[in-house]
């Protein structure tokens, strides 16, 4: 699978997730799988997201019945604001207290993502890092059209112990 983000601390106490991915594909394709809501359900984004790309607009995250079910998240939609976009370069938001930034670049004839998730450094980076890992296995695995054949829990558990050596 995939090689593993970083996890660090940054200066103001938060706890930053960076990760990068080599696609196979166009950077507008990638951008389609980063925005359309339809297409984020397809690789099992953590919410259910109304985004408007629109520089200040508010996006509404809704949590899934899994999140519910498994982490017993509150049924209540969580906003977040688009702080940058740049179709289909760049966008960055908040979701709470978050910060999600996803950059795509030409890469040959695919394309290059960073993705940078900032966090508040409640231990839970470690977590965090590994279900984007996964998600982002999840995300090439869509892209390339090919069979999810792994269970992606089990996939997270076992990358935490990756994380947790880097914070």
């Amino acid at each position: 699978m995939s090689a593993p983000g970083s996890l660090r601390r940054t200066a103001g106490g938060r706890a930053e997730i960076r990760f990068e991915r080599r696609f196979a594909h166009p950077p507008a394709k990638v951008w389609r799988a980063l925005t359309d809501p339809a297409e984020l359900r397809g690789w099992r984004f953590p919410a259910i997201v109304e985004l408007d790309l629109t520089l200040g607009a508010t996006v509404w995250f809704h949590p899934t019945d899994e999140q519910r079910e498994r982490f017993g998240v509150a049924p209540d939609p969580v906003a977040g604001r688009v702080v940058a976009v740049d179709p289909p370069r760049l966008l960055e938001y908040t979701w709470g207290a978050e910060t999600l930034r996803w950059e795509l670049t030409p890469d040959g004839d695919g394309c290059r993502l960073v993705f940078v998730n900032t966090v508040d450094d409640d231990g839970s980076g470690p977590a965090i890092a590994a279900g984007w890992h996964a998600g982002l296995e999840v995300l090439d695995a869509v892209l390339d059209d090919r069979p999810i054949d792994w269970d992606i829990w089990r996939r997270v558990t076992d990358l935490q112990n990756i994380y947790k050596e880097q914070s």
